[in-house]
């Protein structure tokens, strides 16, 4: 199981790993232990959210860069995703990250804290 700085430096790994897979001609990285390797270092949770705050920075820098024809096009041919548009690769970033936002939801709940809600003022 990871920690919470684990889950977020993993969300934010995540975020870069489909930008820099979606944009490079040979696809996505599989290099799933190193990258396991990587967010197992993480103990600071300011740090990962910090991370996590750059990613998304860059994921919109980069998908606001590009026209719609290179938002279109396919996706590198391959196990993951491979032929759809690249534009998918935005609902699969925000999917990812409901899932671990999710998975800190079960952390705090299991230590007592009951997390507000993220879509509405309470």
């Amino acid at each position: 199981m990871m920690t919470a700085a684990q889950q977020v430096a993993h969300a934010a790994q995540t975020v870069d790993w489909f930008i820099e897979g979606a944009f490079r001609p040979e696809g996505f990285s599989q290099d799933w232990e190193g990258q396991a390797k990587v967010v197992a270092t993480h103990t600071s949770l300011s740090a990962a959210r910090a991370w996590f705050e750059r990613a998304i920075a860059n994921a919109k820098a980069v998908i606001g860069a590009k026209s719609d024809a290179d938002l279109m096009a396919p996706l590198p041919s391959g196990p993951i995703m491979g032929g759809l548009p690249r534009m998918a690769i935005i609902s699969s970033i925000t999917d990812h990250t409901a899932h671990h936002r999710g998975a800190l939801t079960v952390y705090a709940r299991l230590n007592g804290v009951v997390p507000p809600m993220p879509y509405m003022d309470m």
